[in-house]
């Protein structure tokens, strides 16, 4: 009990701690003056460390933390001693931290990266202390035991950085400036003895406890619960994977993962740093490095997050790595603004950012005045390039200008074409649907096929209402649609692609579950094995959704003939509708409030068609609850005793 209240006092007034709370990856671009960086984690209060490396050229790894006051500064990639920069990071606050003019950390126009972790029981920890010359322990505060400890000497040069990591061993360690692998000097430095949940113990090297040296230590939790709604979810890991012949490892964390540091320990390589806000994807790991100043890298597509943790493929084999990973946001959302927001806009033919106030893990785009593709479909896991329209039966299309990046916390960027099929042509009127993966509300997964029935991970937090499925490799197939609302049994479908009718689709689709009903649960989503959903060698993706009161409703209704309401238990009503009529053919109507939802003709969009936006007739309208269907010929969104399901939110 006196556990669980510790975790609840280090949550924010007592509420449950997630780890949006305690981390943070922020990415921003330099002004050469002042800056104040807004990442949501007090640091002012609770302490901990902001790590800065600049992305886009050479420049030393900059770490400060509240141990050692705002302006001290260290650099993971040398062993100089800890240095004074008043124009390096100035100031921690109860909401991120504001920097100078200084090239390392705001240079102008020089992108980057920082990630801040701040000190909490079960996931990180600060020490200060001053060393003995003999062995000795230091107290910490991280309520666990550390998986992974990272020592510095802060007042003298030439002494690098040594650190512990459970999966070595007490009887190890390994140097974070260095490429060198680990070395069995466990003695000198750790003293041969483990860490606990209170104390660590340091020996007698320099790196480690030099007579009156002073020194910083960084502590990391491993696999320690602590955090969710009932305290009991896991956020960080400090563990060890060792590659096959064929230079293929996995992961399972239990979550997915949105940071990675990793290094090789049984040889000599780099301290990689991958995080899902620069691009680490299932298509690519842009990577910066803990013990060099160079840019970063695009990498090499060998090493992507799963539902579950991560993977590698075809690369190093024979070889251990450690790691430390931390998982992905996982706080519930209150209000729909914070997952989803619809964006119009005209076409520039020239790089723009689009802004949703998020960062934006999937991206709807469609060209509301032309009549010339259908919505186009982007989304962060699967990376920047490929291209799904839910107007056809396309695999993904390799593209290099419609989306050029999803590198932000708040945008995506749209590139330089004028082609007509993209996102950006010159003079056209578009639309952006900006939605954010959260728990309860949606969640993205990428997989690959096995043909064999299988329940694949998710991590909605809930039981999925709404599922989309696309096979991303191979062209021919169908977008099924599982839904429990509008159908005689779990096993008819619905076809993202088409306005048919639900159908019986069989067991192919979605395999058989206790009983022969399809099984979706708060964890796995059920598959069959027909080629749209599921066969080897293929590739896939899944998108996700589930009701969340307040922010989000799937549901059903059947028509009435007239008009009626559809109540979503929202309170300023919805500001998205999809419609789909399951007991006949109709298209999958979209509307929402940026491009008008009002008492009056509503512009409506088609996801399956490539139909241009049509704005003559008025078939929703808002309601304060939900929103309000009226039947109109155009799109018989209301047909009496006619069945229908729908996505909607807040």
């Amino acid at each position: 009990m006196l556990s669980k209240a510790l975790q609840a006092a280090a949550g924010n007034a007592g509420e449950a701690l997630y780890i949006e709370d305690t981390f943070s990856t922020y990415l921003y671009t330099g002004n050469g003056s002042t800056q104040t960086i807004t990442n949501g984690i007090d640091l002012a209060t609770e302490g901990g460390l902001v790590w800065i490396k600049q992305r886009s050229s050479t420049q030393p790894n900059f770490l400060n933390d509240t141990a050692r006051g705002a302006t001290k500064f260290l650099s993971s990639n040398t062993t100089d001693a800890e240095g004074t920069e008043v124009q390096g990071l100035t100031s921690f606050s109860s909401s991120g931290f504001s920097v100078g003019s200084r090239d390392e950390v705001n240079g102008s126009a020089a992108t980057y990266a920082s990630w801040t972790f701040r000190k909490a029981e079960k996931f990180f920890d600060v020490v200060t202390y001053t060393g003995t010359g003999s062995a000795r322990t230091v107290a910490h505060n991280l309520g666990s035991v550390p998986g992974c400890i990272i020592i510095k000497r802060t007042d003298a040069a030439g002494t690098g950085w040594g650190v512990y990591h459970a999966s070595l061993g007490a009887g190890n360690k390994i140097t974070l400036n260095e490429t060198t692998a680990a070395e069995a000097l466990g003695a000198s430095y750790w003293n041969s003895t483990a860490p606990t949940s209170s104390v660590f113990t340091v020996n007698t090297s320099t790196f480690v406890n030099a007579s009156g040296g002073t020194y910083v230590a960084y502590l990391f939790a491993h696999d320690a619960g602590g955090f969710g709604a009932d305290g009991s979810e896991n956020v960080i890991s400090c563990g060890s994977l060792t590659q096959n012949s064929s230079g293929n490892a996995t992961v399972t964390l239990g979550y997915e993962p949105q940071y990675l540091l990793l290094k090789k320990s049984s040889g000599a390589g780099d301290w990689f740093i991958f995080d899902t806000m620069r691009g680490w994807c299932v298509t690519a790991n842009p990577y910066l490095q803990a013990n060099s100043s160079q840019a970063e890298s695009p990498g090499a597509s060998v090493i992507s997050p799963n539902a579950t943790g991560f993977q590698i493929s075809a690369w190093d084999p024979n070889t251990t790595y450690i790691y430390i990973a931390i998982r992905r946001p996982m706080k519930p959302p209150t209000v729909g603004t914070e997952v989803f927001s619809p964006v119009t806009y005209t076409g520039t033919g020239a790089t723009r950012s689009l802004t949703a106030g998020f960062p934006i893990d999937l991206a709807l785009f469609k060209v509301r005045d032309q009549t010339l593709t259908g919505f186009n479909w982007f989304d962060r896991l699967r990376g920047t390039s490929p291209d799904l329209r839910s107007s056809g039966t396309f695999a993904e299309l390799a593209t290099t200008t419609e989306v050029t990046s999803f590198a932000s916390n708040t945008q995506v960027t749209v590139g330089v074409s004028n082609d007509t099929n993209g996102t950006n042509a010159n003079g056209y009127t578009y639309v952006l649907e900006a939605f954010k993966r959260a728990s309860g509300f949606f969640d993205v997964v990428c997989y690959s096929g096995n043909s064999i029935q299988t329940a694949y991970a998710h991590n909605l937090g809930v039981t999925p209402e709404l599922i989309i499925v696309k096979n991303r490799t191979a062209t021919g197939e169908d977008w099924p649609v599982w839904s429990p609302y509008g159908t005689q049994d779990n096993y008819w479908a619905a076809i993202l692609n088409t306005g048919a009718a639900y159908a019986a689709r069989g067991q192919s689709l979605w395999g058989a579950g206790s009983g022969g009903i399809p099984v979706m649960t708060s964890t796995t989503f059920r598959l069959g094995t027909n080629t749209a959903v599921n066969e080897i060698g293929y590739t896939y993706v899944a998108y996700l959704f589930a009701t969340l009161p307040g922010v989000s409703k799937v549901g059903s209704y059947t028509g009435n003939g007239s008009s009626q309401t559809i109540n979503c238990g929202f309170s300023g009503g919805a500001r998205f509708v999809l419609i789909k009529r399951t007991d006949s053919t109709g298209d999958w109507y979209v509307w929402d409030t940026a491009r008008g939802m009002v008492a009056g003709n509503d512009p409506h969009l088609s996801l399956n068609t490539t139909a241009a936006e049509v704005t003559t007739d008025d078939s929703v309208d808002t309601a304060s609850s939900g929103f309000i269907v009226n039947q109109d010929a155009a799109t018989n969104v209301n047909v009496n005793a006619a069945t229908y399901i729908y996505l909607s939110i807040a």
